[in-house]
C-alpha cells in the first residue's frame, strides 16, 4: 500500500501524514503517486488544468498516462500540491477485504462503506459529477443535478440534502458558504460544500459557525473534509443534523 509521508502546510505550518490514493491502471495495477520526501509542498493560489497531471508508466504494463497531481486540503482552508518522486513508483499490493459475519443471533450490524471511487475531474461538470457520487456513497438517495443554478447556487439536490460545487482556481469565498447556509435553512437539509481551491479564510471561519459541512476536492475527484461539519457528515451520513 502507499507509505504514509509527513507534510507540513506551506501556509500554517501544521504537519500532517498524507497517503497517495490508490488508483487502478487501465491493465487493473493498483497505482499509487510516490510523494518525494524532502520535497518542498507548493501552496495553490491560482490552478493550472496542465500542472496539475504528472505523466508516469505503469511498470506492469509499460502503460503512460497522466496522473491527478496529489493535493492536500489543509484545516487552514489551504490546498497543498504535493511533489511527486517520479522515479520511485511502485504498485501496491492488493489487500482482500474481509467479508461481513454474522457473529450471533440478532440483527447484523450495519455493514461498512464500500470504497469510494472517485471520478477524474477534468471539467467543470466532472466535478458537480464527483460531488453528486460522494454524496450517493455517504447514504443520500435522489442526488441528481439541480435545474437552475443561477436562481440559488445549488448545484445538488437530494433527499435530505443540497450542495455547492466552486471547481473554480481560486478560494471559494464567504458570500457562497452563506449562501448554502441559506437555501439549508430554507429547505430544512443537510448541506455540502465541494471546492477544489479551498475556502478563504473567513468563509471557513463562518462555516464552522454554522456548522457547514465543507470538503476540498483534488483531480483525483476524492472530497476530503476540512471542518468537524464534514467529518460529522461523514460519520451519520443522511442522518447528520442540517
Amino acid at each position: 500500500m502507499a507509505e504514509s509521508v509527513p507534510v507540513r502546510c506551506p501556509a500554517c505550518r501544521r504537519e500532517h501524514a498524507y497517503t497517495a490514493p490508490t488508483f487502478p491502471c487501465a491493465c487493473g495495477t493498483p497505482l499509487a503517486l510516490p510523494i518525494l520526501r524532502g520535497g518542498v509542498p507548493l501552496q495553490i493560489r491560482h490552478r493550472s488544468w496542465d500542472d496539475s497531471w504528472v505523466a508516469m508508466r505503469c511498470p506492469d504494463c509499460g502503460r503512460d498516462d497522466q496522473w491527478p497531481q496529489p493535493e492536500l486540503g489543509c484545516d487552514c482552508g489551504a490546498v497543498v500540491r504535493l511533489p511527486v518522486d517520479t522515479r520511485a513508483l511502485r504498485a501496491p499490493e492488493r489487500r482482500p477485504v474481509p467479508p461481513v459475519r454474522q457473529t450471533g443471533p440478532g440483527p447484523l450490524a450495519a455493514a461498512p462503506r464500500p470504497p469510494f471511487r472517485p471520478v477524474t475531474i477534468r471539467t467543470a461538470r466532472d466535478a458537480v459529477t464527483a460531488a453528486a457520487q460522494y454524496l450517493k456513497w455517504l447514504g443520500f438517495a435522489g442526488v441528481r443535478t439541480a435545474g437552475d443554478r443561477s436562481a440559488n447556487g445549488i448545484d445538488l439536490r437530494g433527499d435530505g440534502v443540497v450542495a455547492q460545487v466552486d471547481p473554480t482556481t481560486r478560494p471559494t469565498p464567504l458570500r457562497d458558504v452563506e449562501t448554502l447556509w441559506l437555501n439549508c435553512l430554507n429547505e430544512d437539509s443537510t448541506g455540502a460544500f465541494f471546492s477544489l481551491a479551498g475556502y478563504a479564510h473567513d468563509a471557513r471561519l463562518r462555516a464552522d459557525r454554522l456548522g457547514v459541512p465543507l470538503f476540498v476536492m483534488d483531480l483525483t475527484g476524492t472530497p476530503q473534509p476540512v471542518n468537524d461539519a464534514a467529518d460529522a457528515l461523514i460519520r451519520t451520513g443522511p442522518h447528520a443534523t442540517p
